[in-house]
């Protein structure tokens, strides 16, 4: 019974890693919310993100509790940043485009952005956004269409709404049948993904 248990994980951990976007990236600025870095890290699992980056500048990155990430942390590489401006050097020199989530005049739609890019998203913090610097060093900034009085989403929500477009658009291009890692690549993480 074990072993049977042992290679449907072993099946499903080698499924999800060949589905990982590795051309797909989240950035987060200062968000404070156990609950809301939780359900990001939840969506980024869901939608084969493989990596987020972090910077925190005026917040402590918060304590985040097994239960309300669903083990997500352990299923998606964290990175930090002191600054901006090093967190976007780098993902620059690794040909990465970055819109920042942003409500300026320069903002476009999210739905005419092209996600199947190699692309970086940028999450700002609940009360403030994406800072100044964030948003005017970014290839672009985007905006989530709205109808109602209200002028933003939660910010865990908006990363759900952001993601599943990727999704959406990545999906109809076949993207998620191709990783763009090596055979030797996708082993090596399953062999490290199993003894998690």
């Amino acid at each position: 019974m074990k072993s049977i248990r042992t290679e449907k994980r072993a099946a499903k951990v080698e499924r999800v890693l060949r589905s990982r976007q590795n051309t797909l990236r989240v950035v987060i600025e200062n968000i404070h919310d156990p609950h809301n870095v939780s359900a990001i890290f939840r969506t980024c699992d869901a939608a084969g993100v493989p990596r987020v980056s972090l910077v925190y500048t005026f917040e402590k990155f918060p304590k985040i509790g097994k239960k309300s990430s669903a083990s997500a942390f352990k299923w998606v590489e964290k990175e930090k940043f002191k600054s901006i401006e090093e967190c976007y050097a780098n993902l620059h020199s690794n040909g990465f485009r970055i819109y920042a989530s942003a409500l300026n005049e320069s903002s476009v739609n999210l739905f005419d952005l092209d996600l199947t890019e190699k692309t970086a998203i940028v999450l700002g913090n609940e009360h403030r956004g994406v800072s100044e610097e964030a948003a005017e060093a970014a290839d672009g900034t985007f905006m989530i269409p709205m109808f109602g009085m209200v002028q933003s989403l939660n910010v865990s929500v908006a990363s759900a709404v952001i993601l599943y477009e990727a999704m959406r658009q990545r999906s109809i291009k076949g993207m998620y049948n191709n990783s763009g890692q090596s055979e030797e690549e996708i082993l090596e993480r399953a062999e490290d993904w199993l003894k998690k």
